[in-house]
């Protein structure tokens, strides 16, 4: 995933910057930047890894150093950035949240127009930097940002820093946001809209799907105006939204909690605690508890101080280690107790797994595992989920496979699991229990998490769960 912040102000805004590109440390645990412009200096960039060191560790010298009026910055999975571009546009920085599943087609079209690349460390090309080369096809910005969004496939949010401002432009459908404040002398624009709150800023709006924008420090303006169409990612209010975020007018904890809520309803196991896996499921179970009067607890705190979520190698089975490390046991919370326990999914299951069974080694008694969204069954096609690599690594494809007797399957075949109502979704979620030894396992049903969010279904991607665009 990624996140990315921006603002424009009449002052210096390297302070604002460094702090809101920092609030989005959530979004990404491998690389940030920020790149800003002075009328005296001209551009600066610096990007650092930050694998393992938080982001305003490895930020504070440019945090003292940089000078500007106008900045983006981002934190990344994946590719370096913001990147420095010159070009027949002139020079200007540029970031990115999306993906592209058809880089290897576009990089090939305009290869042929003798444009030189830089590639990675791993030998791909940086998405953010083919986006500049598809925005430099065109004349100018609004028309080479309309371009790149029309030919990629996947989707693709930007914010490019010029001498005169800085550009916004939305995912065509909307699938991530880009929210702007305002305080006196000073815009911003944001991935997260509580990013700027604690800087001053309030929230003026959100950019709406496909709109391009220009900010500097007198203001907003729109370039090109929204489309209807919007398939913003309901994801975002299940796991990777901060809660304290507010996407479309719906706030990220008040969904869980009505997600938890709506989970009750439909439950008829009485254990005699509620609990939430740390910490994006903790709000679903606090609303499965309110509802059902059963009441919550925390029978394993997450240890934060030195643990911070950056801190993670690559190699999984280190990481399923470590995940497991940060959570230390309240015995006298688990022994002898059934306990109902809340995610906001199960991706692997290798973790879910692993703290079913240090509850059990704890002494509990019975483990109900109640994940916060349906089942994930496909691979998200439009947005760098850093949680697997492959859709056949999904704990849902593992057990359909050994069920359809190949990993083969068809989409036709995957849309019958995924329908709630089928005998081929009670044989997934039975397969799937056995296999991670839950006591009982019991997902959320598609339709009351989009009743949750509380947004038309026809403007929400559940692609990952159902397998319809």
């Amino acid at each position: 995933m990624g996140g990315f912040f921006s603002v424009a102000s009449k002052g210096d805004c390297v302070f604002d910057l460094f702090f809101g590109t920092d609030y989005h440390s959530h979004l990404g645990t491998r690389r940030a930047g920020m790149a800003v412009y002075d009328d005296d200096k001209g551009f600066e960039k610096a990007i650092h890894k930050i694998e393992n060191a938080p982001f305003r560790t490895k930020f504070e010298k440019e945090a003292n150093t940089m000078e500007g009026k106008y900045g983006i910055g981002c934190i990344s999975d994946y590719e370096a950035q913001p990147i420095l571009v010159r070009s027949h546009h002139g020079s200007f920085a540029i970031t990115t949240v999306g993906k592209i599943n058809n880089a290897e087609e576009i990089m090939s079209d305009i290869l042929d127009n003798n444009t030189h690349f830089f590639v990675m460390s791993n030998g791909e090309i940086n998405a953010t930097e083919l986006v500049a080369a598809i925005i430099n096809q065109k004349d100018n910005f609004v028309e080479g940002i309309q371009y790149a969004q029309e030919i990629i496939d996947g989707s693709m949010s930007i914010m490019i820093l010029t001498e005169k401002g800085i550009y916004l432009a939305r995912d065509r459908f909307g699938r991530t946001p880009i929210v702007v404040g305002s305080k006196e002398d000073s815009y911003c624009a944001a991935f997260e809209s509580f990013a700027y709150l604690n800087l001053g800023y309030t929230t003026l709006r959100e950019l709406g799907p496909g709109e391009i924008a220009v900010m500097n420090e007198m203001g907003v303006r729109t370039l090109v105006q929204p489309g209807k169409d919007m398939r913003i990612c309901a994801f975002l209010w299940i796991y990777y939204g901060y809660p304290s975020s507010t996407y479309e007018g719906v706030n990220v904890e008040e969904m869980r909690y009505r997600c938890g809520k709506l989970l009750a309803r439909r439950d008829d196991v009485k254990p005699d605690i509620v609990a939430g896996v740390p910490d994006s499921g903790t709000a679903h179970a606090i609303g499965y508890a309110n509802e059902s009067g059963i009441p919550f607890s925390r029978p394993f705190i997450k240890y934060t101080p030195t643990w911070p979520r950056s801190f993670m190698p690559t190699i999984q089975s280190k990481r399923n280690l470590i995940a497991r490390m940060k959570l230390l046991p309240v015995h006298e919370l688990i022994d002898g107790k059934s306990l109902l326990l809340i995610d906001d999914s199960i991706v692997r299951g290798t973790q879910m797994r692993e703290t079913t069974e240090f509850l059990y080694e704890s002494g509990a008694k019975e483990v109900h595992i109640r994940p916060a969204c349906p089942p994930l069954i496909f691979g998200c096609k439009y947005l760098n989920f850093s949680r697997t690599t492959s859709e056949l690594e999904l704990i849902t494809r593992e057990v359909i496979s050994e069920l359809e007797g190949s990993k083969e399957v068809s989409d036709d075949t995957l849309r019958e699991y995924a329908d709630y109502a089928s005998e081929k979704y009670e044989k997934m979620v039975e397969g799937i229990r056995k296999k991670l030894n839950f006591t009982t396992l019991r997902f959320h049903r598609l339709d009351d998490m989009i009743e949750s969010v509380g947004i038309d279904e026809d403007k929400l991607c559940t692609y990952c769960w159902s397998g319809r665009e």
